[in-house]
C-alpha cells in the first residue's frame, strides 16, 4: 500500500497528530510519502529525527498511491483537492480544526479508523465538482479549474454592491443585486453557502445550490437546481473588477466578463468509516436534536 501525507498548517496538535499517524503507520508494511511543503512546515517547529530523517516526500501525486490522508481542517482537505485532482485517489482527513464536516477522523481515534481502513472497513462517498470556464481565459483559473465546495463571485476594493447577471442552461434567471453569488456542490452545502442561508443538501444529492451574499433585491433566495445545468454569470459594479473564488483559491476578473460553470467530469473519492455517517456529523456538529425531548 502507497499512502501520501497532506497538510498546510503546523500547529501543535497538527504536529501531534502527524507524529501519532507516522509512528502507527511505521509498524505497518505501508510505503508513507510526505507532501513536500508540508514536511517542510513541519520541519519549521519541530526536529524529530527518529521518525523524520528517513521520510519520502513527494511534489505531486500518481495512480499509484492508494489513499491520501490529511491533516487538518476541512480547508486541508480543499487545499488537498487540486493535488489530487483526477486520479481517483481516496481521500480522508484527521481533523485538527474545527466542524470536521470532511476531515472526520478524530485525533484520539487515529490508529483505530486508519486499521479499519488498512483492513477494507469502510465506504467511499463519490463527491461532484463543479468547473469553471472563462471568457476571455484567466491563467491563475485555467491551471485549476475546479472546486469541491463552491465558486463564488464577489464585490472587490469596494463597499458598493455589485450585479450578477445569472443564466441557466441560457435562459435569464435574474440579476442579483448582492455582494455576491455562491454556486455550491451539496459538499460545499455545509460551508459558505450554508453561512449565508443556503440549505443543507445530502452529498449524494444530483443538485447544486445558487445562494446570493447579503442580497439587496429581498425577494432573492437560494435555489436548488440540477447538477446537469450549465450556468453563465456577467457581473457589474462600480468597481472594474471583482472576484471569483474555487474552494480557497482566489482570482481577479474584469467586469462582463463571461463566466460558465458546470459539473466537472471526474469526481472526488471521500473514505466514510463504518461508524460515521453524513446524519450522524450533522447531529453531532450542528447540534441537531440538542433537545431534551429526544
Amino acid at each position: 500500500m502507497k499512502i501520501a501525507i497532506f497538510g498546510r498548517y503546523n500547529n501543535e496538535q497538527t504536529i501531534a497528530s502527524f507524529d501519532r499517524l507516522l509512528n502507527f503507520l511505521k509498524e505497518k508494511d505501508i510505503e508513507v510519502l510526505i507532501e513536500s511543503k508540508f514536511l517542510d512546515l513541519v520541519n519549521e517547529v519541530t526536529s524529530n529525527a527518529n521518525l523524520y530523517s528517513t521520510l519520502k516526500t513527494c511534489n505531486s501525486l500518481n495512480s499509484s498511491f492508494d489513499l491520501l490522508i490529511s491533516i487538518g481542517g476541512d480547508g486541508t482537505i480543499l487545499r488537498a483537492i487540486p493535488f489530487v485532482k483526477n486520479l481517483n485517489i481516496p481521500i480522508i482527513g484527521i481533523n485538527t480544526g474545527r466542524l470536521g464536516f470532511l476531515a472526520t477522523i478524530q485525533v484520539e481515534d487515529i490508529e483505530n479508523a486508519v486499521q479499519n481502513i488498512l483492513e477494507g472497513k469502510y465506504n467511499i462517498s463519490e463527491r461532484s465538482l463543479l468547473s469553471i470556464e472563462t471568457n476571455p481565459e484567466n491563467d491563475e483559473i485555467k491551471s485549476i479549474n475546479f472546486a469541491l465546495n463552491e465558486i463564488a463571485v464577489s464585490r472587490k476594493n469596494t463597499t458598493s454592491m455589485i450585479t450578477v447577471e445569472t443564466h441557466l442552461d441560457g435562459e435569464f434567471l435574474t440579476s442579483y443585486w448582492s455582494d455576491g453569488l455562491i454556486i455550491s456542490t451539496p459538499t460545499g452545502s455545509t460551508g459558505y453557502s450554508l453561512s449565508c442561508g443556503g440549505p443543507v443538501i445530502t452529498p449524494g444529492t444530483n443538485s447544486f445550490v445558487l445562494t446570493p451574499i447579503a442580497p439587496h433585491n429581498l425577494s432573492a433566495r437560494p435555489l436548488i437546481i440540477p447538477d446537469s445545468t450549465e450556468i453563465q454569470l456577467s457581473v457589474n459594479g462600480r468597481e472594474k473588477q471583482h472576484l471569483v473564488s474555487l474552494d480557497s483559491r482566489i482570482a481577479t476578473l474584469d467586469n462582463e466578463t463571461i463566466i460558465t460553470i458546470k459539473k466537472a467530469d471526474f469526481k472526488i473519492k471521500m473514505i466514510d468509516l463504518l461508524d460515521e455517517s453524513f446524519l450522524k456529523t450533522l447531529r453531532k456538529k450542528m447540534l441537531w436534536g440538542e433537545d431534551k425531548r429526544n
